[in-house]
């Protein structure tokens, strides 16, 4: 907003981001610190209006990097759900279930933690605050920060509160902080809105190989203490085949946790071709295979969630370092979808990060010459080690028919290298097919969904239960640049995938007559999970952050 004047809140490092990349970063930076006897104030901004409010993950632990972070992690009180790890992996059909008698190694979990990463990241707050690290919740960047001529960066803005849907100043009316440090830590989380700027600005992002998502829906649900479930030997269980089937990239996981609770999603890649395809009615059929459905019968929703996920992996991950800034976690590509786990290479990549910036304040030299140190930290790191290994996973996943399963398989045996290094893959906006007229006809007889509002919910109760809020009257944060495109071109070839892709019902097409029709927005409801910018075929969609403190209110996914 033009004309505003914006205090200035100087920070020695600046972390934007409350996941565990983050607050790994801060608390190793602090930690060190203070061995060396170095007076460093360091700042952490969270989008959420509190710590773990927008984390969400499965999610099994590797608890390597935090045995490094936090060795008595345990006797601090760190949150567990379940220590005993027992692995079990299964191909659906649409009505049977096939057990598979070989889990690949890189799958094996015996020495990994089912945990809430909402609560962990909760717990993590705790112990940076002890250690004197200033913590925002409820502060939302919406800008970088840049030095001369857009080559180095200075901190980060963030937006102004109480601002109308016009952009007209209410009553309670808050200017945005500039927030400005000798390094900001960016650990935004997958496709955020500051790194995309920075990618625009300062190149940060390869050419050749484009980011590449997938998108999670999630519940807790609550089993009657009587279910036979509860008491059996299985507390890890993954699944791939029905309902997305061969040829769309995904699978379901259900993790046992404490307290008569399992952690139950499917996870759906954002490369798939079928515009028509509905990540969240995929979870429903995949709630209701005879495998998931007796597990979870007469079970109650406590809480639901959705975000995506950056897989790309090592051949996806931008420049690390420029002057005045670092990048880790998920916007750093840190992710192993390999072994479908990325909190603790999130958790290194901040530690990593922390080590150059001790390095950087010794030397007085904050550029991307010192801050550099960051690269070759994680490149003689073990995450390089996971990384390399999984380098062409993802993309051998995004084959087709049987050349997927003969990459895979020679990736298996030749260190990940398989029968092309690098494999190309599209972006993951290029891949959808324009529908033709048969499909279009057999989707307007196709079964609807069925809801009982107790186990198996609409989208909107899904809203509701993820604890979803924001400001009703604020500027929509939510882009559409040409929303005659919505309602004339995407309408014919593709039936407006926006309907069926974003998770939260924030996207409807009205219909006001023949052949005219018209896009409306339900901002309120968003997740925050970035899937309309991801696949949007006509890249017609920006997200961008809405006043900060709004969103989900995650607690226990």
């Amino acid at each position: 907003m033009a004309n505003v004047t914006r205090e200035e809140l100087p920070f020695d490092v600046l972390f934007v981001g409350g996941g565990p990349a983050g607050l790994a970063g801060a608390i190793h930076l602090k930690t060190l610190a203070q061995k060396k006897g170095m007076e460093i104030e360091v700042g952490l901004i969270e989008k959420g209006d509190s710590l773990g409010s927008h984390s969400l993950s499965g999610a099994i632990l590797d608890p390597i990097a935090l045995k490094e972070l936090i060795p008595d992690y345990l006797e601090k009180g760190c949150p567990i759900e379940s220590d005993q790890c027992r692995d079990s992996f299964y191909f659906l059909t649409k009505n049977r279930s096939f057990a598979v008698p070989f889990t690949p190694k890189y799958m094996h979990n015996e020495n990994c933690a089912v945990i809430s990463l909402s609560r962990l990241t909760r717990w993590l707050g705790q112990i940076a605050e002890g250690l004197g690290i200033n913590i925002f919740p409820g502060f939302a960047g919406t800008r970088v920060l840049f030095g001369e001529g857009g080559k180095s960066i200075l901190g980060v803005g963030t937006g102004d509160k109480g601002v109308d849907k016009a952009g007209k100043q209410k009553s309670n009316f808050e200017p945005g902080v500039d927030l400005t440090a000798r390094v900001t830590v960016f650990g935004e989380g997958s496709k955020g809105s500051l790194i995309r700027e920075i990618g625009e600005k300062m190149r940060i992002f390869s050419i050749g190989m484009p980011q590449i998502f997938e998108t999670a829906v999630k519940e807790v649900i609550e089993l009657p203490e009587t279910n036979p479930f509860l008491t059996s030997e299985i507390t890890v269980l993954h699944t791939f085949g029905y309902p997305l089937g061969m040829e769309t990239k995904g699978g379901g996981f259900l993790y046992k946790m404490k307290d008569n609770r399992i952690s139950l999603g499917l996870v759906v890649g954002l490369d798939y071709e079928d515009p028509l395809l509905e990540p969240r009615q995929m979870f429903l059929k995949f709630k209701r295979h005879p495998l998931i459905g007796n597990i979870i019968s007469g079970g109650k929703i406590l809480q639901t969630g959705a975000k995506t996920l950056s897989v790309g992996g090592y051949y996806t991950m931008p420049m690390l370092a420029v002057d005045g800034a670092l990048f880790v976690g998920d916007s750093a590509s840190m992710l192993n979808s390999q072994r479908l786990k990325g909190i603790h290479t999130a958790m290194k990549s901040g530690m990593l990060a922390a080590e150059a910036v001790i390095q950087a304040f010794e030397k007085n030299d904050f550029t991307r010459k010192t801050l550099g140190a960051y690269e070759i930290g994680v490149e003689q790191s073990w995450i390089n080690k996971e990384h390399y290994q999984a380098r062409n996973f993802t993309q051998a996943l995004s084959q087709k028919g049987i050349l997927k399963f003969m990459h895979v398989g020679a990736q298996y045996f030749s260190n990940g290298k398989g029968m092309k290094d690098p494999i190309s893959i599209k972006e993951d906006s290029a891949t959808l097919k324009k529908l033709s007229k048969n499909q279009i006809e057999a989707a307007k007889i196709e079964e609807k969904p069925e809801y009982d509002g107790t186990l198996f919910v609409d989208k909107l109760t899904g809203v509701f239960l993820s604890g979803t809020q924001h400001v009703e009257d604020q500027p929509c944060h939510l882009l559409v640049h040409n929303t005659v495109i919505c309602e004339t071109q995407c309408y014919e070839e593709f039936r407006n995938p926006c309907t069926r892709f974003c998770p939260a019902q924030v996207y409807e097409i009205v219909e006001e007559g023949p052949d005219q029709r018209r896009l409306v927005l339900n901002p309120s409801n968003c997740l925050h999970c970035k899937t309309c910018e991801i696949k949007d075929p006509y890249k017609n969609i920006t997200w961008t952050c809405p006043e900060g403190g709004g969103g989900p209110k995650y607690s226990i996914v």
